[in-house]
């Protein structure tokens, strides 16, 4: 697909834009837990005039409505909740399909750009005269059964509530635009939308409860669950710069050799090369080594060379001028140039103005970070999410293989800050049911027709998803699985279509199938 030069223009600004969100969340959030979090991507809220297929002019998107949703599915009796949502009907034709989705772990408000045909859910209600509708995640941002996020409240905060809450809203909402009263899913096609978790919870949802939702698009969906994600970093590795990659292997293998022999002073030495002495535990300090690979997965392929992952790569591998060779190089370069990296660019653009414990540390449980306990902390209800059904804690890999994240990290370095986060929950240091999640809502054995997967060769959840390597899931016309050469729920996006031309074949499969699977479509049918 081509690209003129008047988009490549607009693709540019919408780039910046999207890397600015990222750093603007961020910086709510310092603490390495945030960093690791399969989020899906932020762009811009369009600011035009939206108006309906007769002219009307339309409330602005940014418009929130609110539902009244169950604050628990399984006892009425405890009442509801105010849910928010956000709508665009822009291409909405009497009998055309309702798509709804939920970012999932995060505070919708700034999502609203994904009601829009700039991202695939609106493509696809601009297709087939559909209405788009975005949906907070219980718990997250300002849609909470309880005025805080204690241990207790957070008991309602299960992958079973979620895919309840998205049954009862498509069946009982009256929406706000007209004939609003009349498109419960036996009236009108519900097709469900994900990204990452929320592609997981696509699809565990039309495994848990069939029969609601006609079809199903779901963007790197990590379904299978697991407690050492190990993997996260394995497209990093493979698809980084091989001279970044080696250089990165050569200081990590020297920080784990110095840990198992017990080398305290060198440790030392080496954190405070990056400007990191103040951190107690080596742990944390392997922790914040990570911070690099993590930015990772905020590029998208409309970004490049000018992102902050490659900036960190070319502080490490161009030296006078010279760009290294694949071998890197060497260990003695790598650390001085990383460390330099840290002390004159990283730790700001991270940590801000905190000292290095507030921003870095996880071992002291009084810290605000675990005991802060208000409402619109993603940060602690996605770790409510991790330490008891979904894991994914991001480690070093087994001995063997390559390592750009060291060994130090293991799931136990997770699990210790699920109890400095929730003591009244776990008296000791949990493991994440992962086996129940994967067996109760499928997990890679996920069959259910009209489901449409995408997803990124380059994506670090790839390894979650049905496309992890040696799974080799069949494509069938039933359930499609598709992927393209893109990173994190890339395919979501529309201008990545213009990029990307494997993103465009992606979207353009998914389209043809909607409206196929769509023609299928019966009153009553749901």
């Amino acid at each position: 697909m081509s690209c003129d030069p008047t988009l490549q223009l607009v693709i540019k600004m919408w780039a910046l834009m999207s890397l600015l969100l990222v750093g603007i969340a961020r910086a709510a959030i310092p603490n390495s837990m945030s960093r690791g979090m399969p989020s899906v991507p932020k762009i811009p809220v369009p600011e035009r005039l939206f108006t309906s297929p007769n002219g009307t002019i339309l409330p602005n998107i940014t418009t929130t409505y609110y539902f009244d949703q169950l604050r628990d599915h399984n006892n009425i009796n405890l009442g509801t909740f105010k849910q928010r949502y956000w709508m665009d009907w822009e291409f909405y034709e009497p009998g055309g399909p309702i798509i709804l989705n939920t970012p999932g772990e995060a505070n919708a408000d700034g999502y609203q750009g994904y009601v829009t045909n700039d991202t695939i859910n609106g493509l696809i209600a601009q297709q087939q005269k559909g209405a788009a509708i975005v949906i907070e995640h219980r718990f997250f941002g300002f849609s909470n059964p309880y005025d805080n996020l204690t241990s207790q409240s957070l008991a309602l905060l299960t992958v079973q509530q979620a895919i309840d809450d998205l049954v009862y809203f498509a069946t009982t909402v009256n929406l706000p635009m007209s004939g609003g009263d009349a498109v419960k899913p036996s009236q009108a096609p519900w097709i469900l939308v994900g990204g990452s978790y929320g592609g997981a919870l696509t699809s565990y949802t039309m495994v848990n409860k069939p029969g609601i939702f006609w079809a199903g698009y779901l963007s790197s969906a990590i379904v299978e669950t697991t407690i050492d994600y190990y993997g996260y970093f394995t497209p990093i590795r493979e698809y980084m710069p091989q001279n970044c990659s080696s250089d990165i292997q050569a200081v990590i293998t020297y920080l784990d050799g110095m840990y198992a022999a017990k080398d305290t002073a060198g440790i030392k030495t080496l954190q405070e090369t990056f400007g990191l002495g103040g951190l107690d535990h080596v742990a944390d300090f392997a922790t914040a080594l990570q911070y690099n690979l993590w930015d990772w997965q905020d590029l998208d392929p409309s970004t490049g060379p000018d992102s902050i992952f490659y900036e960190f790569c070319d502080a490490l591998e161009v030296k006078d001028g010279v760009n290294a060779g694949p071998e890197g190089w060497g260990v003695d370069h790598a650390i001085r140039s990383w460390g330099n990296f840290w002390n004159t660019t990283y730790y700001r653009y991270n940590c801000h103005d905190q000292d290095v414990q507030t921003c870095l540390g996880t071992f002291d449980p009084t810290a605000n970070y675990f005991t802060n306990i208000t409402v619109n902390n993603a940060n602690r209800s996605w770790l409510w999410m991790v330490c008891n059904q979904i894991g994914f804690y991001q480690t070093g890999p087994p001995e063997g293989q390559p390592a750009i994240v060291s060994r130090i990290i293991q799931p136990s370095y997770g699990e210790r800050q699920c109890v400095n986060m929730f003591p009244e929950a776990f008296a000791y240091p949990p493991q994440p049911a992962t086996a129940e999640t994967n067996a109760m809502y499928a997990g890679w054995n996920v069959n259910v027709p009209r489901l449409f997967f995408a997803n990124g060769l380059r994506d670090p959840w790839r390894g979650g998803t049905v496309s992890a390597d040696g799974l080799n899931k069949p494509n069938t016309t039933s359930m499609p699985i598709y992927m393209s050469d893109g990173f994190h729920c890339s395919d979501m996006l529309s201008y990545d279509n213009g990029i990307d031309p494997t993103i465009a074949v992606v979207q353009e499969a998914a389209l043809r199938y909607m409206k196929e699977w769509l023609a299928e479509w019966k009153p009553g049918n749901s």
